[in-house]
């Protein structure tokens, strides 16, 4: 099985078969044929024979170490969180390698849809969230309309135990070069926005440990774990037939945050697909309300760099 297949043909295959096509593509980008013929023209042949030989002799190695683990269904039943997260994660694209692990740090994607912008709908112009999953950080640009034709602007900021508005990306970094604005009672809400995201949810079950808990419920595997960085904020994830959540839940206090995914695909750019699922098709409600409706227009899953730094002013704000 090649690199070269279709997003369909990756979904359809046989699941060692479907993970051979993963791993012929990192997170952080392909090799090409022609540089790897470079790199070995002009090597003797005795040498590229005991290259050959150590390479297979690993690759034989590493998948002899590993099983297949049991159906989603099975696993939550029996309450095997390891195996629900690592399916989870698996069908979502994000594990890679021989050794199959999470290599996906940050995230860009663009959408356009609506937004609720004190309390009334705000036609988006266009949606950016650029996200970088270790610092617990994301930065969301957005430019809206609301119903009576005035438009909104604004860039939402979260990283670490900080939040904060900006009027420029990067305010306040480079001394008078735009104003950082604290935001101290946003920052519950952004958190919950970031690990509740397709991506991050795994990886915030995955952090959980013990306090994670799989079971099955209405006949879906559902996948109970705590928010990062929020106390009491507990998130209920279902998985889908694929193994991608289709919704989550996270409650705190009073709150109850819903996020629904769906139209799961590979949005990267034609000419850079990396077979790392996201849902085309977002909905977050709060107390039943809708705040947030995105149609997804692209993501780039390719591990960008992507900062999400603390002004000084923010950090030392009361």
């Amino acid at each position: 099985m090649g690199c070269g297949l279709t997003v369909a043909a990756v979904r359809e295959a046989p699941a060692r078969q479907r993970a051979e096509s993963l791993n012929c593509r990192t997170v952080g980008g392909p090799r090409s044929a022609s540089a790897i013929a470079r790199s070995l023209k002009n090597r003797p042949p005795l040498q590229l024979a005991v290259l050959l030989a150590i390479v297979l002799t690993g690759v034989q190695v590493a998948w002899a170490q590993r099983t297949t683990p049991p159906s989603t269904s099975k696993a939550a039943a029996a309450g095997d969180r390891k195996s629900v997260i690592f399916n989870w994660m698996w069908y979502t694209g994000m594990l890679r390698g021989v050794q199959e692990v999470d290599a996906v740090a940050t995230l860009e994607l663009q959408a356009t849809g609506m937004i609720q912008v004190q309390g009334q709908p705000c036609k988006l112009a266009n949606y950016r969230a650029s996200i970088n999953y270790q610092v617990s950080g994301m930065r969301v640009q957005y430019m809206c309309a609301l119903p009576n034709g005035q438009s909104r602007k604004a860039i939402e900021v979260v990283s670490g135990a900080f939040a904060w508005d900006e009027d420029i990306v990067g305010a306040g970094l480079v001394p008078g070069r735009g104003t950082p604005s604290p935001n101290r009672a946003a920052l519950n809400e952004r958190l919950i926005r970031l690990w509740s995201s397709p991506q991050a949810a795994p990886k915030a079950a995955a952090a959980g440990g013990e306090n994670t808990k799989v079971a099955i419920e209405d006949g879906k595997p559902v996948v109970t774990f705590p928010i990062p960085g929020v106390p009491g904020a507990i998130a209920k994830a279902t998985l889908n037939a694929e193994n991608q959540a289709e919704y989550v839940q996270t409650k705190l206090g009073n709150v109850v945050t819903e996020f629904i995914y769906e139209k799961y695909d590979d949005y990267n750019p034609a000419d850079d697909k990396v077979y790392g699922y996201f849902p085309g098709h977002i909905v977050e409600k709060r107390n039943g309300v809708t705040v947030l409706d995105l149609t997804i227009s692209q993501t780039d899953v390719g591990n960008l760099y992507v900062v999400v730094p603390v002004p000084d002013s923010v950090r030392t704000a009361r």
